[in-house]
């Protein structure tokens, strides 16, 4: 009946009573037990607001690329879509069109670029919502114990720069790969693939993941059922680009998916304790390149690969292989294909710092020493950080930053093998491309 208040029945009443009793009861193990990772973290999003109107409404706007950026898309806006002729006050543009079309919605909303402090809500909103979707995958993991997420949001000065007083493209891109990302976790491989595609189309860093992202589509497809999910990724970058590539497509292919572009010294974080004419050598830049092809292919062939799997069984469809489709940890593949491309960058400049901050404390909770205890994993959180934070940078901070780096990538390199686990292949589930992903559903966490 209409207006019928239902009243909780005494069991009820004795569930709510008992999980607060144990709540309390575990208050010291709050910061520690990655079950209560929703509760920290939610509390910690909250905190963030504030943080982020007192740093908008106290701290300095520092301009830096921000008039550029208006620049370059006035340009398009006034009907130039030669890449060649689009230009701002620190150079051409070197993004992909998906940056032009976000960006152009930006020039709009505040009044032609000049309404700065709009802006900075704008990219506050930005930074919040990408919190929410990393908060997301660290809660559907609980690999990693809650007390980090403070250094994940709070504590980090360089992020808060970058997001709410440099305004840069970086966490613009990076929203759109963490939404990505989830959406692979839930199964929409179609979605993410092209959300994913998207982000790469607003700063070519996004690629970092590729590789990552290549294998699980291999592993969960096989070859011939992935080749669809790379023609979508294909089609949104000709569709983004497509005003631009009728006008001049060898000047937009050039301009936006520059690989070889030189980098300035004076900008460096990671190479600073080079000479700078090795810094500015090829021949660095070509062995950087194979270093970071080599340990990609090793990690996809010695840890991401189950050991009695062949590379020909990974292309097959997975109702066709000889040994089912295995669990797995797919959140550890990308954020550790795009570490390794961080490792080996010709070059890393500060604004690069939110390409993989948000992934870190899952890297160093996901490596296999043992021996790696809390307060030292804590440590090199911290040691990054300040490496990043020191500018401009030296030889010492860039020495600190690697010197982390390698601790990372030897602690991934000695993690266990994938589970073994065999699982349903896509064969058999159902045909809808909206599955549960490999390893990421909550009922699964403690296989993480």
């Amino acid at each position: 009946m209409a207006g019928v208040v239902r009243r909780k029945t005494p069991v009820q009443h004795s569930q709510v009573w008992a999980k607060l009793r144990t709540l309390w009861q575990e208050k010291h193990l709050i910061l520690f037990k990655p079950e209560y990772t929703l509760l920290v973290v939610s509390l910690l999003w909250l905190l963030e607001i504030g943080i982020n109107v007192w740093v908008i409404q106290k701290v300095a706007y520092t301009e830096i690329d921000w008039k550029a950026y208006m620049d370059e898309v006035e340009g398009v806006i006034n009907g130039t879509y030669d890449y060649t002729q689009l230009k701002g006050d620190t150079g051409p543009l070197v993004y992909p069109a998906g940056f032009v079309y976000i960006f152009t919605a930006l020039y709009y909303i505040t009044s032609h670029g000049v309404n700065i402090r709009l802006a900075q809500y704008l990219f506050a909103v930005f930074y919040l919502i990408t919190l929410l979707l990393v908060f997301r995958i660290y809660n559907r993991t609980k690999k990693v114990p809650p007390y980090v997420f403070f250094f994940v949001c709070c504590a980090s000065y360089r992020i808060h720069s970058i997001s709410v007083l440099r305004l840069f493209n970086d966490p613009v891109a990076m929203l759109l790969l963490f939404g990505a990302i989830n959406l692979l976790m839930d199964g929409h491989w179609s979605l993410g693939c092209g959300l994913y595609s998207l982000a790469v189309s607003v700063k070519m860093n996004v690629l970092l993941f590729a590789p990552g992202l290549l294998f699980l589509l291999l592993s969960e497809f096989g070859l011939i059922k992935t080749i669809p999910k790379l023609t979508l990724c294909a089609a949104v970058q000709l569709l983004l680009g497509l005003p631009f590539l009728m006008e001049n497509p060898v000047g937009y292919v050039n301009n936006a998916f520059d690989l070889g572009r030189q980098f300035m010294f004076k900008w460096t974080v990671n190479w600073r304790f080079l000479p700078e004419w090795l810094f500015l050598s090829r021949h660095f830049h070509l062995l950087l390149l194979s270093a970071h092809l080599l340990t990609l292919l090793v990690f996809a062939l010695r840890r991401w690969k189950r050991p009695e799997q062949s590379v020909l069984d990974l292309l097959k469809e997975p109702s066709k292989r000889k040994n089912p489709a295995q669990k797995h940890t797919m959140v550890l593949i990308l954020f550790a294909s795009n570490f390794i491309g961080m490792c080996f960058s010709r070059s890393l400049h500060y604004q690069f710092y939110v390409w993989y901050f948000h992934t870190l404390p899952y890297l160093l909770w996901s490596g296999g020493v043992k021996k790696l205890a809390h307060l030292l994993r804590v440590l090199i959180l911290g040691l990054i950080e300040l490496s990043w934070n020191t500018y401009p940078s030296t030889d010492y901070s860039s020495a600190a930053l690697h010197a982390c780096h390698c601790i990372m990538l030897l602690s991934l390199w000695l993690a266990p093998p994938p589970d073994p686990t065999p699982t349903p292949s896509p064969a058999s589930a159902s045909t809808n491309d909206d599955d549960d992903d490999d390893d990421e559903a909550p009922a699964k966490d403690k296989r993480q």
